[in-house]
């Protein structure tokens, strides 16, 4: 009988099955399918459970992936799908859109020449199909307590807050501005990423667990801070990132610039039917776009400009194509819808008189590392040259937007404007207000969404501390 740990030799990685360009560039939707149960068992039976599994390690959530690889491999999917949530809250959406490559599957043993395990592929398996078969998380054991928590934001680090916080018997109370829950899940991050029916069933499936959720709520202008910090027994904040950031040359504020996020959202907004205003619509169809930045943000500029029927889109980064920092996946469906890159190019004008009519670009070569260990781009002098454009596209990244009423609440921050937290054990992301916690991208800064369910999660456990709860979860 063959030695299971040996599947890996006579099976290849298989990823889902994927739209072929002429179909997903003119629509919205995902562009994988999603596995058989019998082709995510042999994909999982590839995991050759090595005993020091690199992959829980990479992984922000320190998922155990090689427990419900064997479980998924076994037919055991409830299992699998209890033991992925007893880590990570939105599995189904990490699976999705995490850059596995360099995480979990990047550290994978298999990486080296074999193919990594298809980790994330299979995680989206697991959540899809056991919510497809009727699996809820099970709660039958809680023992509910009178304590209730504000949470400030629905995005991934609000979520996995509330997610902890319910399983230990408190009932979190969830606000949001927006309509639907989600934060950048729902209006930053592209339908044919991450479908947006998706992050709804997460919705029912937190309220079936005792989630409360008022959206449409912006706390500080439809209700006082004041009375929620009254109210409840203690706050999360997780309103995420929302500043993008500024080139700072000539031209950024021509007519046909736009911020990243705004146009994303708006795009979003026409597909899910919640546009209040249709000049709200930033439409690329029939113009030559570029989009300046390389990470994740910059790829979905790309990908939904095409999909609008862009005339051209053109994507710069100021370092090479092995430093990127966007996720390799987007980055190659990206090149294979059309886009054309240019690396070692950094943006030093937008030119144009009364709107935009092209970027002026100067090539870059990488000098020694900055502070942050990466190598800096450097200006090569004389290397100056403008490409013709319509419109153009800034994804830079985001910064923290700190509320006006942290000030008069005592929550201290950062120079760079970020929330400041404890690091100690017993309490976890607390602010300098012993009563609100934080976490995500307003504490860390701009980052992944799995990052942000860490920190959520994190927090949960110093409000459980601060409330004198043990967690059960």
């Amino acid at each position: 009988m063959a030695d299971k740990h040996l599947q890996f030799l006579d099976i290849p990685r298989k990823d889902p099955d994927k739209l072929g360009v002429e179909v997903r560039t003119r629509q919205f939707r995902e562009i994988y399918s999603q596995y058989s149960a019998e082709a995510a068992a042999q994909q999982a039976g590839r995991c050759i459970s090595c005993g020091n599994p690199f992959c829980e390690w990479k992984c922000p959530v320190h998922n155990y992936i090689p427990h419900w690889l064997a479980l998924v491999n076994d037919g055991k999917l409830f299992e699998a799908a209890e033991l992925s949530h007893q880590t990570n809250s939105l599995p189904e959406m990490c699976g999705r859109i995490c850059p596995q490559d360099r995480l979990c599957e990047g550290a994978c043993t298999l990486n080296d020449g074999l193919g990594a395990v298809s980790i994330g592929a299979i995680e989206k398996y697991i959540t899809d199909e056991a919510f497809r078969l009727g699996w809820k998380p099970d709660l039958s054991h809680v023992v509910r307590t009178d304590k209730r928590v504000a949470v400030i934001g629905a995005g991934p680090a609000g979520l996995a807050c509330a997610d902890i916080l319910v399983r230990n018997g408190v009932t979190p109370v969830v606000f949001d501005r927006y309509a639907k829950i989600g934060g950048l899940l729902t209006f930053g991050i592209p339908p044919f990423k991450l479908e947006k029916d998706v992050v709804e069933k997460r919705r029912e499936i937190m309220e079936t667990m005792g989630v409360e959720f008022r959206l449409n709520v912006d706390v500080g202008r439809d209700i006082a801070f004041e009375r929620i910090i009254e109210e409840f027994d203690a706050v999360f904040l997780g309103m995420g990132a929302y500043t993008y950031v500024k080139g700072g040359f000539d031209g950024e504020d021509l007519p046909g610039v736009h911020e990243a996020l705004p146009y994303l959202i708006s795009n979003i907004n026409r597909e899910l039917k919640l546009e209040s205003d249709a000049a709200d619509f930033i439409d690329m169809k029939g113009k030559h776009v570029v989009v300046l930045g390389g990470g994740d943000t910059g790829m979905d500029c790309n990908r939904t400009a095409v999909r609008q029927g862009a005339a051209s889109v053109t994507c710069t980064y100021r370092r090479d194509e092995d430093n990127m920092p966007g996720s390799r996946r987007d980055y190659k469906n990206s090149k294979e819808e059309g886009v054309c890159f240019l690396f070692n190019r950094q943006p030093i004008e937008i030119v144009g008189v009364d709107r935009v009519q092209g970027v002026k670009l100067v090539e870059t070569r990488l000098g020694p590392p900055g502070p942050r260990g990466r190598r800096v781009p450097e200006a090569v002098p004389g290397t100056e040259e403008t490409i013709a454009a319509d419109a153009v596209i800034i994804a830079f990244g985001f910064l923290p937007s700190p509320a006006e009423w942290f000030q008069s609440q005592k929550v201290h921050l950062h120079g760079n404007g970020r929330v400041r937290v404890s690091g100690a054990p017993q309490s976890r992301f607390q602010t300098t207000n012993p009563k609100i916690f934080a976490g995500g991208d307003m504490v860390r800064g701009s980052d992944l969404v799995v990052t942000a369910v860490f920190e959520g999660r994190e927090a949960a456990q110093g409000i459980l501390g601060y409330l004198g709860l043990r967690n059960e979860a």
